[in-house]
Protein backbone atom coordinates (compact mmCIF):
# COMPACT_ATOMS: atom_id res chain seq x y z
CA UNK A 1 0.00 0.00 0.00
CA UNK A 2 1.33 3.49 -0.81
CA UNK A 3 2.19 5.75 2.11
CA UNK A 4 -0.46 8.40 2.71
CA UNK A 5 0.16 11.34 5.04
CA UNK A 6 -2.59 13.64 3.78
CA UNK A 7 -5.27 11.44 5.31
CA UNK A 8 -8.10 13.98 5.25
CA UNK A 9 -7.82 14.62 1.52
CA UNK A 10 -7.24 10.94 0.81
CA UNK A 11 -10.50 10.10 2.58
CA UNK A 12 -12.29 12.77 0.56
CA UNK A 13 -10.90 11.95 -2.88
CA UNK A 14 -10.65 8.18 -2.47
CA UNK A 15 -14.31 8.24 -1.61
CA UNK A 16 -17.38 10.27 -2.46
CA UNK A 17 -15.60 13.17 -4.16
CA UNK A 18 -13.63 10.93 -6.51
CA UNK A 19 -16.67 8.79 -7.28
CA UNK A 20 -18.74 11.86 -8.10
CA UNK A 21 -16.03 13.20 -10.41
CA UNK A 22 -16.01 9.90 -12.31
CA UNK A 23 -19.78 10.08 -12.72
CA UNK A 24 -19.50 13.61 -14.10
CA UNK A 25 -16.19 13.21 -15.92
CA UNK A 26 -17.31 14.53 -19.29
CA UNK A 27 -18.98 17.59 -17.78
CA UNK A 28 -15.99 18.43 -15.60
CA UNK A 29 -13.55 18.09 -18.48
CA UNK A 30 -15.76 20.31 -20.63
CA UNK A 31 -16.01 22.90 -17.85
CA UNK A 32 -12.21 22.96 -17.55
CA UNK A 33 -11.35 22.73 -21.25
CA UNK A 34 -9.99 26.29 -21.49
CA UNK A 35 -7.88 25.71 -18.38
CA UNK A 36 -6.45 22.51 -19.85
CA UNK A 37 -5.56 24.24 -23.10
CA UNK A 38 -3.63 26.99 -21.34
CA UNK A 39 -1.85 24.51 -19.07
CA UNK A 40 -0.74 22.32 -21.97
CA UNK A 41 0.45 25.31 -23.97
CA UNK A 42 2.58 26.45 -21.02
CA UNK A 43 3.97 22.96 -20.43
CA UNK A 44 5.08 22.70 -24.08
CA UNK A 45 5.76 18.98 -23.82
CA UNK A 46 8.17 17.65 -26.47
CA UNK A 47 8.02 14.23 -28.11
CA UNK A 48 10.89 12.68 -26.13
CA UNK A 49 10.17 14.13 -22.67
CA UNK A 50 9.13 12.49 -19.43
CA UNK A 51 6.11 14.10 -17.77
CA UNK A 52 4.71 13.83 -14.25
CA UNK A 53 1.04 14.78 -13.79
CA UNK A 54 0.16 15.53 -10.16
CA UNK A 55 -3.48 15.03 -9.15
CA UNK A 56 -4.18 13.58 -12.56
CA UNK A 57 -7.76 12.53 -11.82
CA UNK A 58 -9.33 10.62 -14.69
CA UNK A 59 -6.29 11.42 -16.81
CA UNK A 60 -7.40 13.94 -19.41
CA UNK A 61 -4.28 16.08 -19.09
CA UNK A 62 -2.12 12.97 -18.67
CA UNK A 63 -3.35 11.55 -21.95
CA UNK A 64 -2.86 14.90 -23.68
CA UNK A 65 0.77 14.94 -22.50
CA UNK A 66 1.25 11.32 -23.58
CA UNK A 67 -0.03 12.16 -27.06
CA UNK A 68 2.66 14.82 -27.30
CA UNK A 69 5.48 12.80 -25.68
CA UNK A 70 5.24 9.99 -28.21
CA UNK A 71 8.85 8.94 -27.60
CA UNK A 72 8.76 9.74 -23.90
CA UNK A 73 6.83 8.59 -20.83
CA UNK A 74 4.05 10.08 -18.71
CA UNK A 75 3.19 9.20 -15.10
CA UNK A 76 -0.11 10.27 -13.54
CA UNK A 77 -0.48 10.30 -9.74
CA UNK A 78 -3.69 10.70 -7.76
CA UNK A 79 -5.33 9.76 -4.45
CA UNK A 80 -8.57 8.47 -5.99
CA UNK A 81 -8.73 4.77 -6.88
CA UNK A 82 -11.94 5.28 -8.86
CA UNK A 83 -10.51 8.14 -10.90
CA UNK A 84 -7.34 6.19 -11.63
CA UNK A 85 -9.33 3.17 -12.77
CA UNK A 86 -11.19 5.40 -15.22
CA UNK A 87 -7.90 7.00 -16.30
CA UNK A 88 -6.39 3.61 -17.16
CA UNK A 89 -9.50 2.66 -19.11
CA UNK A 90 -9.44 5.92 -21.09
CA UNK A 91 -5.73 5.54 -21.87
CA UNK A 92 -6.29 1.99 -23.06
CA UNK A 93 -9.19 3.06 -25.24
CA UNK A 94 -6.93 5.75 -26.74
CA UNK A 95 -4.23 3.20 -27.56
CA UNK A 96 -1.62 5.02 -25.48
CA UNK A 97 1.25 2.78 -24.38
CA UNK A 98 3.58 5.43 -22.93
CA UNK A 99 1.45 6.35 -19.91
CA UNK A 100 1.13 4.88 -16.41
CA UNK A 101 -1.12 5.75 -13.47
CA UNK A 102 -0.35 5.15 -9.79
CA UNK A 103 -2.17 5.89 -6.56
CA UNK A 104 -0.05 7.94 -4.22
CA UNK A 105 0.32 10.99 -2.02
CA UNK A 106 2.67 13.31 -3.91
CA UNK A 107 3.95 14.68 -0.60
CA UNK A 108 5.72 11.38 0.17
CA UNK A 109 5.47 9.19 -2.95
CA UNK A 110 8.87 7.59 -3.78
CA UNK A 111 9.31 9.06 -7.24
CA UNK A 112 12.34 8.01 -9.24
CA UNK A 113 14.94 10.77 -8.64
CA UNK A 114 15.57 13.21 -11.48
CA UNK A 115 13.14 11.41 -13.76
CA UNK A 116 10.84 14.14 -15.08
CA UNK A 117 11.51 16.82 -17.67
CA UNK A 118 8.13 18.43 -16.99
CA UNK A 119 5.64 18.43 -14.12
CA UNK A 120 2.05 19.50 -14.78
CA UNK A 121 -1.09 19.77 -12.71
CA UNK A 122 -4.62 20.93 -13.43
CA UNK A 123 -5.98 21.91 -10.02
CA UNK A 124 -4.19 19.07 -8.24
CA UNK A 125 -1.58 20.80 -6.08
CA UNK A 126 -3.75 22.90 -3.72
CA UNK A 127 -4.64 20.08 -1.34
CA UNK A 128 -1.32 19.24 0.32
CA UNK A 129 -1.21 19.08 4.12
CA UNK A 130 2.38 20.36 3.93
CA UNK A 131 2.83 22.10 0.56
CA UNK A 132 6.54 22.84 1.02
CA UNK A 133 7.27 19.18 1.76
CA UNK A 134 5.14 18.15 -1.21
CA UNK A 135 6.93 20.43 -3.65
CA UNK A 136 10.30 19.35 -2.25
CA UNK A 137 9.34 15.74 -2.94
CA UNK A 138 8.05 16.58 -6.42
CA UNK A 139 11.26 18.51 -7.06
CA UNK A 140 13.33 15.41 -6.30
CA UNK A 141 11.57 13.70 -9.18
CA UNK A 142 12.63 16.48 -11.58
CA UNK A 143 15.82 16.73 -13.57
CA UNK A 144 17.95 19.86 -13.01
CA UNK A 145 16.34 22.56 -15.13
CA UNK A 146 13.04 20.67 -15.44
CA UNK A 147 9.86 22.74 -15.86
CA UNK A 148 6.79 23.08 -13.65
CA UNK A 149 3.42 24.21 -15.04
CA UNK A 150 0.28 24.17 -12.89
CA UNK A 151 -3.08 25.91 -12.76
CA UNK A 152 -4.67 26.79 -9.42
CA UNK A 153 -7.73 28.77 -8.41
CA UNK A 154 -7.38 32.37 -7.29
CA UNK A 155 -9.29 33.60 -4.23
CA UNK A 156 -12.88 32.43 -3.88
CA UNK A 157 -14.45 35.91 -4.32
CA UNK A 158 -12.74 36.17 -7.75
CA UNK A 159 -14.43 33.03 -9.04
CA UNK A 160 -17.94 33.65 -10.30
CA UNK A 161 -18.55 29.93 -10.85
CA UNK A 162 -18.39 29.57 -7.05
CA UNK A 163 -19.82 32.87 -5.82
CA UNK A 164 -23.07 32.61 -7.80
CA UNK A 165 -23.79 29.20 -6.28
CA UNK A 166 -22.77 30.33 -2.78
CA UNK A 167 -24.97 33.40 -2.94
CA UNK A 168 -27.90 31.33 -4.19
CA UNK A 169 -27.55 28.69 -1.47
CA UNK A 170 -26.73 30.98 1.46
CA UNK A 171 -30.36 31.55 2.56
CA UNK A 172 -29.21 34.21 4.96
CA UNK A 173 -26.37 32.13 6.37
CA UNK A 174 -22.96 33.72 6.93
CA UNK A 175 -20.91 31.25 4.91
CA UNK A 176 -17.23 30.86 5.83
CA UNK A 177 -14.45 31.73 3.41
CA UNK A 178 -11.44 29.36 3.46
CA UNK A 179 -8.43 30.83 5.25
CA UNK A 180 -5.40 31.45 2.99
CA UNK A 181 -3.22 28.38 2.73
CA UNK A 182 -5.86 25.94 3.98
CA UNK A 183 -5.67 22.65 2.03
CA UNK A 184 -8.49 22.68 -0.48
CA UNK A 185 -9.50 24.23 -3.80
CA UNK A 186 -8.12 27.66 -2.82
CA UNK A 187 -4.99 26.43 -1.03
CA UNK A 188 -2.61 28.29 -3.37
CA UNK A 189 -4.83 31.28 -4.15
CA UNK A 190 -2.51 33.78 -2.47
CA UNK A 191 0.22 34.56 -4.99
CA UNK A 192 2.82 35.67 -2.48
CA UNK A 193 2.22 32.69 -0.28
CA UNK A 194 2.43 30.33 -3.25
CA UNK A 195 5.63 31.98 -4.45
CA UNK A 196 7.15 31.52 -1.01
CA UNK A 197 6.23 27.84 -0.98
CA UNK A 198 7.93 27.26 -4.32
CA UNK A 199 11.03 29.20 -3.30
CA UNK A 200 11.38 27.26 -0.04
CA UNK A 201 10.97 24.04 -1.99
CA UNK A 202 13.88 24.93 -4.28
CA UNK A 203 12.09 26.20 -7.38
CA UNK A 204 13.24 29.28 -9.28
CA UNK A 205 11.95 31.63 -11.98
CA UNK A 206 8.40 31.38 -10.65
CA UNK A 207 5.92 33.30 -12.81
CA UNK A 208 2.21 33.83 -12.16
CA UNK A 209 -0.06 34.55 -15.11
CA UNK A 210 -3.44 35.98 -14.16
CA UNK A 211 -6.07 34.28 -16.33
CA UNK A 212 -9.80 34.84 -16.66
CA UNK A 213 -11.29 31.75 -18.30
CA UNK A 214 -14.82 30.45 -18.97
CA UNK A 215 -16.24 27.71 -16.77
CA UNK A 216 -19.22 26.03 -18.44
CA UNK A 217 -21.96 24.44 -16.35
CA UNK A 218 -23.75 23.03 -19.40
CA UNK A 219 -25.50 23.74 -22.66
CA UNK A 220 -28.70 24.97 -20.99
CA UNK A 221 -30.20 25.71 -17.59
CA UNK A 222 -31.46 22.17 -16.95
CA UNK A 223 -28.09 20.65 -17.78
CA UNK A 224 -26.36 23.27 -15.65
CA UNK A 225 -28.62 22.55 -12.66
CA UNK A 226 -27.86 18.84 -12.84
CA UNK A 227 -24.15 19.54 -13.16
CA UNK A 228 -24.09 22.05 -10.29
CA UNK A 229 -25.60 19.60 -7.83
CA UNK A 230 -22.62 17.29 -8.28
CA UNK A 231 -19.92 19.89 -7.59
CA UNK A 232 -18.27 19.32 -4.23
CA UNK A 233 -18.57 22.94 -3.13
CA UNK A 234 -22.31 22.98 -3.90
CA UNK A 235 -22.89 19.66 -2.15
CA UNK A 236 -21.09 20.98 0.92
CA UNK A 237 -23.36 24.04 1.04
CA UNK A 238 -26.43 21.78 0.91
CA UNK A 239 -25.27 19.38 3.64
CA UNK A 240 -26.61 21.53 6.49
CA UNK A 241 -29.99 22.03 4.87
CA UNK A 242 -32.98 19.72 4.97
CA UNK A 243 -36.63 19.67 3.98
CA UNK A 244 -38.13 22.99 2.93
CA UNK A 245 -34.81 24.85 3.34
CA UNK A 246 -33.05 22.48 0.97
CA UNK A 247 -35.85 22.74 -1.58
CA UNK A 248 -35.79 26.54 -1.33
CA UNK A 249 -32.02 26.63 -1.80
CA UNK A 250 -32.19 24.40 -4.87
CA UNK A 251 -34.97 26.53 -6.37
CA UNK A 252 -32.84 29.64 -5.82
CA UNK A 253 -29.85 27.92 -7.43
CA UNK A 254 -31.93 26.90 -10.44
CA UNK A 255 -33.10 30.49 -10.89
CA UNK A 256 -29.54 31.83 -10.62
CA UNK A 257 -28.29 29.39 -13.24
CA UNK A 258 -31.18 30.15 -15.59
CA UNK A 259 -30.30 33.85 -15.37
CA UNK A 260 -26.91 33.02 -16.93
CA UNK A 261 -28.31 30.91 -19.78
CA UNK A 262 -27.19 32.15 -23.20
CA UNK A 263 -26.50 31.00 -26.73
CA UNK A 264 -23.14 29.70 -25.42
CA UNK A 265 -24.78 27.79 -22.56
CA UNK A 266 -24.52 28.54 -18.85
CA UNK A 267 -21.03 29.96 -18.57
CA UNK A 268 -19.35 31.70 -15.64
CA UNK A 269 -16.06 33.48 -15.23
CA UNK A 270 -13.21 31.80 -13.39
CA UNK A 271 -9.91 33.28 -12.25
CA UNK A 272 -6.79 31.19 -11.99
CA UNK A 273 -3.05 31.47 -11.66
CA UNK A 274 -1.05 29.71 -14.34
CA UNK A 275 2.16 29.10 -12.42
CA UNK A 276 5.41 28.18 -14.15
CA UNK A 277 8.77 27.59 -12.52
CA UNK A 278 12.07 25.78 -13.00
CA UNK A 279 13.71 23.26 -10.73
Amino acid sequence: MPEIVNEEMAALWDGAQGDEWVEREDGMNEALSAHSDRLLAAAAVSRDERVLDIGCGTGETTRACAARAVDGRVLGVDLSSAMLERARMRAGDSGLINVEFVRGDAQVYPFEPEWADVVVSRFGVMFFADPVAAFVNIGRAMKPGARLAVVVWQELPCNEWVTVARDALALGRDLPVPAPGTPGPFGLADRQQARGILERAGFGEAAFEDLSLPFSFGANADEAFDFAQGIGIVKGLLDDLAGDQRAEALDTLRTALAAHDSDQGVVFDSRVWLITAVR
